[in-house]
C-alpha cells in the first residue's frame, strides 16, 4: 500500500518538497518514481516511529547540524557530489559532505560530531572536525572545509537503520551508532544550523540546503 507525497508530509510533518528530497537520496526503499501514490505505507509507518536524536550524552551546549540535499553531481576539482545519496560510495560521501559550508567552524568543532540530515533524519556522522580551510572569502559569506574528517557512519536504508561504513574508532561507532536514524530537527537558512542539547522539543522540521 503506499500514499501521497502530501500524505507523508503530513504525517512526517515537513513539506512535500522535503518529502520528494528524501525520497531521491535512496535511503527508503520500495518509492515510486512515478504516479500519485508513491510512498509505501509500511515504510512511512517506520520513519514515524523513529526516535528524537538523544543528545544528553554530549558536555557541550549545542551540536552544528550539516543539512543536506539529495545528491547533485558537480564539477569541481576536489568532489564529484554535493549532497547525500545512498548509492554514493564512502569516499563520495565524505567528499560531497566535508565542505564548502558558510558556518563558523570553530562552532561546528566544539562537540567533535557532525550529524548530517535529510528531512530532520539523521542519514551520516561526520567526526575529525579538528581543522579547516577557508576560500578566503572575508565576512559571513565565507565557506570553509575540514579536510581531516571521517565519515563515521551513513545509512543506505532509513527504515531499518544500520550503519554502512567501517568506523575508525570505537568513539566513532558509539556517534554513529546513537544518532544513526534519529530524528534531530532544525531550523536554518543555510546548510548547518545549531541545535541546543538540553532540549529538542521546540524545535521545529523544516528542510535544509546543501552548499
Amino acid at each position: 500500500m503506499f500514499v501521497t507525497t502530501g500524505q507523508a508530509g503530513t504525517a512526517l510533518g515537513c513539506s512535500i518538497p522535503t518529502v520528494k528530497k528524501l525520497m531521491a537520496t535512496g535511503v527508503v526503499p520500495g518509492v515510486r518514481a512515478t504516479g500519485r501514490q508513491v510512498f509505501p505505507l509500511a515504510a512511512l509507518q517506520q520513519l514515524q516511529a523513529r526516535p528524537v536524536a538523544d543528545l544528553a550524552a554530549f558536555v557541550v551546549a549545542e551540536v552544528a547540524v550539516l543539512r543536506a540535499d539529495a545528491p547533485q553531481r558537480v564539477d569541481e576539482p576536489d568532489r564529484e557530489w554535493i549532497g547525500f545519496g545512498a548509492s554514493l560510495s564512502p569516499e563520495q560521501l565524505l567528499a560531497s559532505l566535508s565542505g564548502w559550508w558558510r558556518c563558523d567552524p570553530a562552532r561546528v568543532a566544539v562537540p567533535a560530531v557532525l550529524p548530517v540530515t535529510v528531512a530532520s533524519f539523521v542519514v551520516a556522522v561526520l567526526t575529525g572536525l579538528t581543522e579547516w580551510e577557508s576560500d578566503g572569502t572575508v565576512g559571513t559569506a565565507g565557506r570553509f572545509r575540514f579536510p581531516k574528517a571521517r565519515l563515521a557512519g551513513y545509512l543506505t536504508d532509513l527504515t531499518a537503520p544500520a550503519n554502512a561504513a567501517t568506523p575508525a574508532t570505537a568513539e566513532d561507532a558509539w556517534l554513529a551508532n546513537l544518532l544513526l536514524g534519529t530524528r534531530l530537527p532544525s531550523v536554518s537558512g543555510g546548510p548547518i544550523a545549531y541545535v541546543s542539547t538540553a532540549d529538542l522539543a521546540d524545535q521545529t522540521i523544516t528542510e535544509g540546503e546543501q552548499a
